[in-house]
């Protein structure tokens, strides 16, 4: 391999109804309280477990659901296959299915949904169809994922 080459799938390589899955990620504390200071959400249901415990369903505080997204996607490049393929996220679609608390374990599991060419000779459209699962393999996210892949320079 040349260096700089990259390490992932070019969009030819792609195959609708194709599925991955990535490594799971224990959701800490930390986690939780970087993730409120990143954003700025120091929303109670978040930050205060005396508040979430008389006002909040789970009776204890709920990571935000965009952490969940932002975890998906960092999942997602775990597994490797966007590594130097990857030109652009174009989209997404997201919904919140389950609350995430402090000490779930996180995974993505995920599809190709459908690809197409575009009018540039150098790369693709993948619409990926993704699932953030906890440790109870309950989906607590899910969405779609719409990324601009590159083509391979090589032609193959």
């Amino acid at each position: 391999m040349k260096k700089g080459h990259p390490v992932g799938k070019f969009y030819e390589e792609f195959t609708v109804g194709e599925e991955f899955e990535s490594p799971g990620r224990t959701v800490t504390e930390a986690d939780l309280v970087m993730y409120s200071g990143l954003s700025g959400d120091y929303n109670q249901l978040h930050t205060d477990e005396e508040y979430s415990k008389k006002h909040n369903i789970y009776k204890t505080r709920i990571v935000h659901g965009l952490f969940g997204l932002s975890i998906a996607e960092g999942l997602k490049s775990r597994v490797g296959i966007f590594e130097g393929t990857s030109l652009a996220s174009l989209e997404w679609s997201w919904k919140f299915k389950k609350a995430i608390l402090i000490g779930d374990t996180l995974r993505v599991k995920w599809r190709i949904q459908n690809k197409r060419e575009t009018s540039k000779p150098d790369r693709g459209i993948v619409w990926e169809e993704v699932f953030l699962m906890n440790q109870n393999d309950e989906v607590v996210a899910e969405g779609v994922h719409v990324v601009m892949m590159r083509k391979n320079p090589d032609g193959v």
